[in-house]
């Protein structure tokens, strides 16, 4: 099943787990390392539209980048903060797993088992 995308951080424990979850299922999905590899804004607001999601949601307020790039700041301005997400996308909550167009954040990680 090559329809699957997961943006994944292969540091974080519940990207790591969601990526479990979908081979112990037989997917093999399209892996994209989204701080290596970011998405454009035209993909990322395509992903917060699957998610059903502001842009102001998708953001990890935890991240020093949060506060070193007074992102809080930008929370009524969606084009900024998708535009501080493909700058820094640390900030981008993970993981996203995609399949069509369905879309969930792995958090927990079997939360993505709703769309498979």
């Amino acid at each position: 099943m090559n329809d699957v995308i997961i943006y994944h951080n292969p540091r974080c424990s519940k990207s790591r787990e969601s990526l479990r979850l979908l081979r112990e299922r037989g997917i093999e999905p399209r892996v994209i390392e989204y701080l290596k590899e970011p998405p454009d804004a035209d993909e990322l607001s395509r992903v917060l539209g699957m998610l059903g999601m502001q842009p102001h949601d998708l953001i990890r307020s935890r991240e020093d980048a949060y506060l070193e790039h007074d992102v809080a700041g930008l929370k009524q301005k969606p084009a900024r903060l998708i535009q501080a997400m493909i700058e820094y996308p640390i900030l981008i909550e993970r993981p996203i797993v995609i399949r069509g167009n369905k879309a969930r954040i792995g958090r927990p990680p079997e939360q993505i088992l709703e769309i498979l």
